[in-house]
């Protein structure tokens, strides 16, 4: 399998916040931004590894600031960084009042995806190959993330995250 530049994955996804995508205060629901966020994140690993993908874990999303009726979401999604058969998708997502004309951050995300192969079992992926100091430091860290999503699974022992351990054990 040929690397792949994680430039090659990237989906700007936009929606336009319409009323039954809000809540009672006007803003757009969390729960539908999250599904989009979720197609989003789907077509970029998709994108990434030709094959069928599926959703194997989310990590926090925090709200920064609401997207209110009427005005644009902006989704950004690209891989990070490609394991064996998962791949780490970051996702940015933006407001924009069209009106007034400024765009603001919503929120940060990242979720995890897994290659699946024509059975439906998990199919090796292409690594990724990060350009530029901020793609170089996305990709260090997907490691750490990963470790702690999978200490948080209980898929693995804290004492086998070494990534994680040398930021907080020193030798």
């Amino acid at each position: 399998m040929n690397p792949k530049k994680s430039a090659e994955s990237k989906v700007i996804m936009t929606e336009l916040v319409l009323p039954n995508d809000t809540n009672f205060f006007g803003n757009l629901m969390g729960g539908r931004l999250m599904y989009w966020m979720d197609i989003a994140a789907a077509i970029s690993a998709g994108k990434h590894c030709n094959a069928p993908v599926v959703t194997a874990s989310v990590d926090n999303i925090s709200f920064e600031s609401p997207v209110k009726l009427g005005n644009v979401v902006h989704i950004e999604a690209f891989v990070t960084r490609a394991f064996h058969t998962s791949m780490e998708v970051c996702l940015r997502v933006w407001g924009e009042d069209t009106t007034r004309q400024f765009k603001y951050k919503s929120n940060e995300a990242y979720y995890t995806f897994v290659a699946l192969d024509p059975h439906r079992k998990p199919l090796p992926v292409n690594q990724v190959i990060p350009e530029g100091e901020e793609e170089l430091r996305l990709y260090d860290g997907a490691l750490r993330r990963r470790q702690l999503r999978l200490i948080l699974g209980g898929k693995m022992k804290p004492d086998d995250a070494s990534e994680l351990k040398a930021l907080f054990v020193k030798d």
